[in-house]
């Protein structure tokens, strides 16, 4: 498609960073028409995550933003198609619709009034989902998938051959935020694909939801011995001689002394461990810049003990993987939400009057720690979908 359709506006408005620690800005930027693998939708819901506290308030990885460069935010959208291009799609015209797409990209990040996207970056909703619901799923289900298979090297089949069950099933995965939004997912995954020894560590008052998501056991990252507990459960279930007890960590908070820490006295040799990037070193706040880390490798240098793999998560590569990119988007993630396979997140609604408010409402939850065990949606467009 060459040209817009008539009724689709030549321009938008979009929420962009313009220069850290600055707030954020409204822009103005050009519907593309879709190519012919690509789908333009008008996007109605989005969600706020980390990053984009990380990009606004630590400039990571901005380039050389501007004013007239702006650096256009928003990891996922939830709307309706209204044109496509020229070749097959799993969508339609009309299709309501969400996904996971770059942020920083104008012309798909999510935090707009229209994406034009590939179409492996589409999911089509599912029956009995509206898409506040949806929009709190794809990037951070996207990110349990790629951290999994990339980072952890387990094995994740589509579709599950019957009776399959994992070569690795018994072995101890950690997950530590099990509580965050990529967390809840990882043990929902992994429960499905037959993983059964998940250990979560989260605050006590999300360990019921985690044990019914899918986790074996359950520990309070605020107890003072937590570590202690978590090394005496596994003590219990091995030879003393096995190594590692723990072969497989996901941090899903790269907090440097909050999390990577008490990380470093359970990983032995052999332990693969992944953290979610960047490594928070500092954690932003409204008289604080923060102090952020890309290399994992930087992080406690010379606490970990030897033999262990220390792996940073950049879900932003998952398509490198083909079967990913032609497959979990457009098939796996909208079959596993009809089927109840996976759970949303529990959304939390930002008001605000405007686009713009809305952005800077669930820009400031984020900043103040005040998201525990939910997702922050909110309304790109006025009206409800």
């Amino acid at each position: 498609m060459t040209t817009l359709p008539p009724f689709i506006p030549p321009t938008h408005a979009a929420v962009a960073i313009t220069a850290p620690r600055q707030p954020l800005q409204l822009t103005t930027l050009p519907t593309h028409p879709p190519l012919p693998s690509e789908a333009l939708i008008r996007v109605t819901w989005t969600a706020s995550t980390p990053l984009n506290l990380h990009r606004a308030d630590g400039g990571l990885l901005l380039g050389d933003v501007s004013a007239t460069n702006p650096f256009i935010l928003g990891s996922s959208f939830g709307g309706t198609v209204v044109a496509l291009g020229s070749e097959l799609s799993h969508v339609r015209v009309g299709d309501k619709v969400f996904g996971f797409v770059q942020d920083g990209e104008p012309k798909e990040a999510g935090f707009q009034e229209y994406v034009t996207v590939p179409v492996w970056r589409v999911s089509k909703l599912p029956r009995g989902l509206r898409l506040k619901q949806a929009v709190a799923v794809p990037t951070n289900l996207v990110t349990a998938f790629h951290t999994i298979r990339e980072d952890l090297g387990l094995e994740l089949p589509w579709p599950i051959p019957q009776g399959w069950v994992p070569s690795r099933a018994d072995d101890v995965i950690l997950v530590w935020g099990a509580a965050s939004s990529v967390g809840m997912y990882l043990v929902q995954v992994l429960r499905h694909w037959g993983y059964r020894n998940v250990l979560a560590v989260a605050s006590e008052r999300h360990h019921r939801m985690l044990k019914e998501l899918g986790a074996g056991a359950c520990f309070d990252y605020r107890r003072e011995n937590a570590v202690e507990e978590i090394l005496g459960h596994i003590a219990k279930q091995h030879d003393a001689d096995v190594l590692p007890k723990v072969p497989y960590i996901v941090d899903c908070i790269g907090s440097k002394e909050g999390t990577l820490r008490p990380l470093t006295k359970i990983a032995e040799k052999g332990t693969k461990v992944a953290v979610m990037l960047p490594v928070i070193n500092v954690h932003a706040a409204r008289d604080r810049e923060p102090d952020l880390e890309m290399d994992v490798s930087k992080a406690l240098p010379g606490e970990w003990k030897e033999g262990i793999e220390l792996k940073g998560v950049r879900t932003h590569g998952y398509a490198k993987n083909e079967f990913f990119k032609s497959h979990l988007q457009p098939e796996i993630i909208p079959a596993l939400l009809e089927q109840e396979v996976i759970r949303p997140n529990k959304q939390r609604v930002v008001e605000g009057s405007t686009l713009l408010e809305r952005a800077e409402n669930a820009l400031s939850l984020l900043r103040d720690n005040a998201v525990s065990g939910e997702k922050l949606v909110w309304r790109v467009a006025d009206e409800e979908d």
